[in-house]
Parts: structure tokens; C-alpha cells; sequence
């Protein structure tokens, strides 16, 4: 995309703007930091993943999941050269704008918000329904266990960075020892003929027990093998509250990923191999389906049901985290009303949680679909990582001197196979929940119209990204004088 001169009236606010807009620095070390990238993603083990097997079979599941680890793995290698280039709290659209100019930017940062406003939306639809299975306080899932999640949660993370920071890795690792527990218990069960017990559809393509519903399968599991590692993408979030960011964010990247990449190979096959994938394919809560011949509840299957709960809080509270500084972010910069940045004596965005904490309880709320909103959270995330693969191939091709403290293994053809991938995973979107996608675009439109007609000619030139790309338009500008 080509870059575009960006028009910036004085800031009406003075010259504490920026301090005004402050982070609290220097509040997680990489292991808190691996521990919030597990976190984003770890509910997506105990449930929401199996519903692939009805798409695809195990066979096109494995193989989704395969090359959606691969997607993923290839461009968190790039984010973590990214992050220790830019170490800013606009993650992704910090590293966009540089590469891909404000267009490039805001498309960027307005899929990463629709992913991190939708999913904890979706989740809280999922910790109603655990509530209510496991008969805690009598509660049914609804409004007034949305509203108790949110304002709590909102309420740690409006007390501090170190302290939300600290509560995800406690409730994270409850989760993570649970899945370890959940595969020792299952492992006696384990049968490979249980794999592929899903009726074979022999009208499809290149049908067979291990792809029931034909090649065409493999594709419409795309989303569900995401599932695995949607989210962990947002670490580069917490750059500008980390120790040393251009050492920590990367260390703490490759760490999540391949964490998450163990939990989802143990947990797939455990599930499926416990039970068999027909068994599993249609339950809320797979894990704990596996550990119940019968439907009788067993003590460890009870241990797994409350360590799910503990997942799904886990990635709520984690993604409510990596929702307001990616809004804080474009807030700061200008590409969102300016006052959703400030922030408190804390040093939280109050705003920035409160708004789409807000948005997301209302949505809970009145829809009550939580598979939906997520399908449209999948959508703004696949459109963020084609965006941020590239923002990493024109970089490395057109500032190849840029300081780059780490370097991605395997440069351009990483980033490369990444935006192939995430390419494949936005047209799968499709496959699954066409009305979806459809609202997802609709969103987006509106908000481009907002930036198109507004907000781009009033950007904030003392906004770190975009001190970031004001310099390389600087130099360039000198090279080629």
C-alpha cells in the first residue's frame, strides 16, 4: 500500500497529551508474559475445537490444525522480529503502519479490535453455560452472570497491569495442570480405531474414514484448527508495560507457541482417541465427554468440567487485556476518538476497558450466540494476520538495514507462508458461517468509512507508531535527495 501523508492539527490537548496516555512500564517479565500468551488462547482447548470433526472428520481436522500450527508458528516468528523492532502497545498495527502506511495501519488495528471485542463476548457465553451445567449458586447461563464476569474482571484489570498480569498466570496454570491431568486419565481409553468412527459421506470428494466428508473438508476445518491458537498473536500488545521489550516480547512469543503447540497435539488426539470423534464432535464440553462413558460423571471428569471454567476465565480475562490496549493504541494515534486513550493514576486505559467491556456484555446479552461471534472474531483475525505477514515482507524488503535486535528464521518465505495460510483461513471463513463473515464485513466497512472520511486527516504526529513511521518517511525522503 502506498504511503499517505498524514495531516495533524496541534493536539488539543496540550503538551501532557502523551503523559496523559501512559502506560504503566515495565511490569511483566517474559514468563508472565508467556503465561498471558497461553492464556489468550488455552479455553480454545477445552472446547470449540471438536465442532472441526464435524467438518472435516479427524483426518481433515489434524491436517487443518497441522497447517493452521504451521500458520501460526510462521508468523509469530515475524511478530517476534516486529515486536523487537517496535516494541509498542499497537502490536500489529503499529507494525502495519510502518510497512503499509495509516491505510495499511487502521485496517490492520480494526480487525485485531473486532477479534479481541467479539471473542471475550462469545466467552462469557461459554462461562454462563458452564455456571449453569455445574449448578454453581443455582445460576443459569444469562445476562446477570455476563454482567458478575465482566465487572469483576474489568475491575482487576482497572487495578492494575501487574495485578491482572498476575491473576491470568495463576488462573492460566490451573487450566494448563488440568489438561496434563485430562490426558493421563484419558490415555487408558486411547484407541486409534476410535479416531475415525464418523459415517463416511461417499458423495464427497475423496471420501474416506480418515476424511469423511472428502478433501473439501480439510478447508471448512480451518477455522475450529485455529481454535488451538487463536489469540496468541495479541503479545505484542503488552510491549510497552515489559522489561526489556526487544529481548522479552520475542523469548516470550516462541515460549506461548510452543507451549500451545504440546497442549494441542495432547489434547486432540486424547479427546478423540478416549471417546472416538463421533462421540465428541458435537459436545460443548469435549474434554469432559471424553472422561464420561455413558454420560456418567466420574470424579475426574468433574476435575476437568470446573479446570474448563478456569480455561475459559483464563482467556476472557487475557483477551479483555489485549482488547484495550489494541484500542488504546489506535485511540492514542488518532484513528479512534482521542479520549478513549487517557488513562487513569494506575496507569490503566479506563476507557478503553470500559468501552468495549460495555459493547461486549450488550452483545452477550441480546444474542446469546456465542459460536457466531466468534466465526466473526475468526474473521478480523484472519484478515490481521494476511496484514501482518505482509507489513514483515515489506519491511525486510524495503529496509533491509532496519536495527532488527531478532531476527525470524527463515526471513521473507516464513512471513510468506504465513500470508498464504491466512489467505486459506479467510476464504474458509466462508465455508463455515457465510452470515458471519458477512456482519464482520460490514463492521469493517463502517469503521473504514469512519477513518476514510474523519479520522485520517487527524492523526496524532507524537503518537509512537507514528513517530515510527515519520522517521522511515524522513530518511527516505533524505535518500533520495
Amino acid at each position: 500500500m502506498p504511503q499517505e501523508p498524514t495531516i495533524t492539527p496541534p493536539a488539543p490537548e496540550g503538551d501532557d497529551y502523551l503523559e496523559r496516555r501512559t502506560l504503566r512500564r515495565g511490569s511483566a517479565g517474559w514468563v508472565l508474559l508467556t503465561g498471558l500468551g497461553v492464556a489468550y488462547v488455552v479455553s480454545g482447548d477445552y472446547s470449540g475445537w471438536n465442532f472441526g470433526l464435524a467438518e472435516g472428520g479427524f483426518g481433515g481436522l489434524a491436517i487443518a490444525m497441522v497447517l493452521m500450527g504451521a500458520m501460526y508458528a510462521c508468523m509469530v516468528f515475524a511478530l517476534a522480529e516486529l515486536s523487537s523492532i517496535l516494541p509498542t502497545a499497537g502490536g500489529g498495527y503499529g507494525f502495519a503502519r510502518r510497512a503499509l502506511g495509516p491505510w495499511g495501519g487502521f485496517l490492520t488495528g480494526t480487525a485485531i479490535l473486532i477479534e479481541y471485542v467479539l471473542a471475550p463476548a462469545a466467552i462469557v457465553i461459554f462461562i454462563g453455560d458452564y455456571v449453569e451445567s455445574l449448578g454453581l449458586f443455582g445460576l443459569e447461563s444469562g445476562w446477570p452472570v455476563y454482567l458478575v464476569c465482566f465487572a469483576v474482571f474489568l475491575g482487576i484489570h482497572l487495578w492494575g497491569v501487574g495485578e491482572a498480569l498476575r491473576f491470568s498466570f495463576v488462573v492460566t496454570g490451573i487450566a494448563v495442570a488440568a489438561l496434563i491431568v485430562f490426558a493421563l486419565a484419558a490415555l487408558p481409553d486411547f484407541s486409534v480405531g476410535s479416531l475415525d468412527d464418523i459415517p463416511v459421506d461417499s458423495t464427497a470428494a475423496g471420501s474416506s474414514s480418515w476424511l469423511p466428508f472428502g478433501l473439501l473438508g480439510i478447508w471448512a476445518a480451518f477455522p475450529f484448527g485455529m481454535w488451538f491458537f487463536l489469540g496468541v498473536e495479541g503479545v505484542p500488545l503488552a510491549a510497552e508495560e515489559t522489561k526489556e521489550p526487544a529481548r522479552t516480547l520475542p523469548k516470550a512469543i516462541r515460549w506461548s507457541m510452543g507451549i500451545l503447540v504440546v497442549l494441542a497435539v495432547v489434547t486432540f488426539l486424547a479427546a478423540a482417541g478416549a471417546r472416538g470423534s463421533a462421540a465428541v464432535q458435537e459436545a460443548g464440553n469435549p474434554l469432559v465427554e471424553a472422561l464420561q462413558p455413558g454420560g456418567k460423571a466420574t470424579t475426574l471428569s468433574r476435575i476437568v468440567n470446573y479446570a474448563g471454567l478456569a480455561g475459559l476465565v483464563a482467556s476472557f480475562f487475557s483477551l479483555i487485556y489485549a482488547g484495550s490496549r489494541q484500542l488504546f493504541a489506535l485511540s492514542r494515534a488518532g484513528y479512534l476518538p482521542r479520549f478513549l486513550s487517557l488513562t487513569s493514576r494506575r496507569k490503566a486505559p479506563y476507557l478503553g476497558l470500559l468501552v468495549p467491556g460495555t459493547i461486549g456484555f450488550l452483545l452477550a446479552a441480546l444474542s446469546g450466540d456465542g459460536a457466531r461471534m466468534l466465526n466473526i472474531a475468526v474473521f478480523g483475525a484472519t484478515i490481521s494476520y494476511a496484514l501482518m505477514s505482509l507489513s514483515h515482507i515489506v519491511l525486510r524488503r524495503r529496509e533491509p538495514e532496519l536495527p532488527r535486535p531478532y531476527r525470524t528464521p527463515g526471513g521473507v518465505l516464513t512471513s510468506s507462508v504465513a500470508l498464504v495460510l491466512a489467505c486459506a483461513a479467510l476464504v474458509a471463513t466462508f465455508l463455515v458461517d457465510v452470515t458471519a463473515a458477512v456482519i464482520a464485513l460490514v463492521v469493517y466497512a463502517v469503521a473504514v468509512a469512519y477513518f476514510g472520511l474523519y479520522s485520517r486527516k487527524r492523526l496524532v504526529a507524537k503518537a509512537p507508531e507514528e513517530e515510527f513511521a515519520a522517521l522511515a518517511a524522513a530518511e527516505a525522503e533524505l535518500a533520495r535527495d
